[in-house]
């Protein structure tokens, strides 16, 4: 692939292993909510396609690809006592402590990719506030020219906003971008929105339901040098 001048990733299942990353959150994250009750958690958590026994998401849970407002939007009914504004910021106060596991080592990556002119973006439909610091907390946050949130005011994926925005903001054609992400969303709005699309299975889905959508699938971002004809970094 030639005439690539920038890459627009997804943070989480894309950068950061999903199932590490976002295991973690859950467990703190229902146990908090629930006032520490593990019966009520599980419940709560199960509803939302998380196994508290496994550790593992449901491919059609809302947490992989959706907003926190679409978190809150499925728990609300079930948490009296809780305003909808209350349990945005808390999701995302645990979000911003959760440890971050790197796919692969960023910062060497990110550095070749930089080194090359090409330009670096994050679109992610989490907040913008946890994204900053978990890039922060990964020394990354620097080598990025372009990072939205789902609160950054582009909208959410799979609506095109985020990869408008990076266009813009970048100078580039969305012909000349590449899309890359674990989730249908991320292919979605990068395809819509004119985009090359790279699928990753650093998250919860498989190549069979991604590539439909992809120009290629691979196992993560480590490999994309390679696609795209530079030399390994």
């Amino acid at each position: 692939m030639r005439n690539i001048k920038g890459l627009l990733f997804d943070k989480d299942g894309t950068l950061f292993d999903f199932r590490t990353t976002w295991g973690a959150w859950a467990r703190v994250f229902f146990m908090d909510i629930a006032q520490q009750d593990k019966a009520m958690a599980q419940k709560m958590a199960l509803g939302m396609g998380f196994d508290f026994t496994t550790g593992e998401y449901r491919r059609d849970s809302i947490v992989i690809a959706g907003t926190p407002d679409d978190i809150v939007e499925a728990l609300i009914d079930v948490l009296p006592g809780w305003t909808a504004e209350e349990l945005v910021v808390r999701i995302n106060q645990i979000a911003t402590d959760v440890p971050q596991m790197e796919a692969v080592p960023l910062v060497p990556l990110l550095t070749e990719f930089r080194r090359r002119g090409i330009k670096l973006g994050v679109a992610t439909n989490d907040a913008v506030a946890p994204a900053m610091a978990h890039l922060k907390s990964a020394g990354v946050v620097e080598l990025f020219d372009f990072i939205a949130g789902f609160d950054s005011g582009f909208g959410a994926k799979p609506e095109t906003g985020m990869q408008q925005g990076f266009c813009q903001a970048m100078n580039l054609r969305p012909a000349e971008v590449v899309m890359v992400g674990d989730s249908l969303h991320d292919l979605i709005s990068g395809r819509n929105a004119g985009m090359h699309t790279i699928a990753v299975l650093t998250g919860m889905a498989e190549s069979d339901e991604l590539s439909p959508y992809a120009d290629i699938v691979l196992g993560d971002i480590g490999e994309i040098p390679a696609y795209l004809g530079l030399h390994q970094v």
